[in-house]
């Protein structure tokens, strides 16, 4: 009878010899937070990126805003539309680099895990109102590390915890994956919130500046490419991961465009000010009512202060949630009356 090969071995052999010595090998993991069986099949990188898929925050990001609030149309970008454009960047750098794919993706698709609903603006507002601050890395590190699973978290490995919470642009992975997941996330938000710019009839494509265009392209398609072949032609080799001087300034100079035209426009930040109302008016509700918190973040304040608690449940939310809850809590029903004439 034919032997077959353990297949996690055969994995780890694969990346001994096809990745580059620059890339981080799933057998050389730095390990979890909490010791545990490992998987028979599976490395640890491979796991860690099914348990982000199979997560309840995972499936809430389909209902949240990436740019435009609760948008009325089937092809806007959400912030789980999102996420797989930026494991789908991220994986092909990756993989022009010979990095290891299942780690930039495991990365990737957890990236965002701890946005709040109505997008940036959400996490601009939870940042006034907490007295701790707010940032959304930092709440998706907070998502896999505690509030997963009823609070005992996914205990994820150290690399994809570190490219989750270094994934903004100020961020200093600790991986050259992490590095792949950082600019993919910026490659991907830019080029697909300027296509739903455009479907909101906010811009044409041609009222991008010709001199981004000429550099970059003139479709997300061409510039996602343009991206992906200077990240590969300029860090092929190499100990980094950085696209050439021309690209990353002409990147630049498209997402400065799309802050003046798209981000602080009067349509994407019209509905900004009722978000804020509201989300004010129920992080004042459950700091003041936290029995009225569902009991799995009842839990948490036997660790954690009312502001945290208060702030995790927040952020949870998707769009359509925190209006039915705001509606819940301070909108009066209707009053169902016997009719006592007969």
């Amino acid at each position: 009878m034919k032997e077959i090969p353990r297949l996690k071995e055969r994995t780890y052999a694969i990346e001994e010899n096809f990745l580059s010595p620059y890339a981080c090998k799933s057998n050389r993991t730095r390990g979890r937070q909490r010791e545990e069986q490992p998987c028979e099949m599976r490395t640890d990188f491979q796991r860690d990126r099914d348990r982000i898929i199979y997560c309840k925050s995972f499936r809430r990001l389909k209902n949240k805003t990436q740019v435009f609030f609760s948008p009325e149309g089937d092809h806007y970008i959400t912030r789980l539309t999102h996420t797989f454009d930026v494991a789908q960047i991220a994986r092909s750098m990756a993989r022009s680099l010979c990095l290891n794919e299942d780690l930039a993706e495991a990365t990737a698709l957890g990236h965002d895990l701890g946005h709040t609903p109505f997008g940036h603006s959400g996490e601009k507002i939870l940042n006034k109102l907490s007295p701790n601050g707010f940032k959304h890395n930092e709440q998706s590190l907070r998502v896999v590390d505690v509030l997963e699973k009823d609070g005992n978290g996914l205990n994820l490995t150290f690399e994809v915890r570190d490219g989750i919470l270094n994934h903004p642009k100020n961020g200093s992975p600790a991986t050259l994956e992490g590095a792949c997941v950082s600019i993919a996330d910026r490659i991907a938000y830019i080029n697909h919130d300027l296509d739903d710019a455009v479907r909101a009839g906010l811009l044409k494509e041609s009222d991008v500046p010709e001199r981004i265009r000429a550099v970059l392209g003139n479709s997300s398609s061409a510039r996602i490419s343009k991206a992906i072949k200077s990240v590969y032609e300029t860090s092929y080799g190499n100990n980094f991961v950085k696209m050439d001087k021309e690209t990353e300034e002409a990147s630049e100079e498209l997402r400065s465009f799309m802050f003046e035209r798209v981000y602080y426009s009067g349509t994407a930040k019209g509905e900004e000010l009722k978000a804020e109302r509201m989300l004010t008016a129920m992080y004042d509700y459950f700091v003041n009512n936290v029995d009225k918190l569902p009991h799995t973040y009842i839990k948490l304040l036997e660790k954690y202060s009312a502001e945290q608690v208060v702030c995790d449940y927040l952020s949870s939310m998707t769009d359509r949630y925190a209006v039915y809850m705001f509606n819940r809590i301070f909108v009066p029903r209707g009053w169902t009356f016997i009719d006592e004439s007969n």
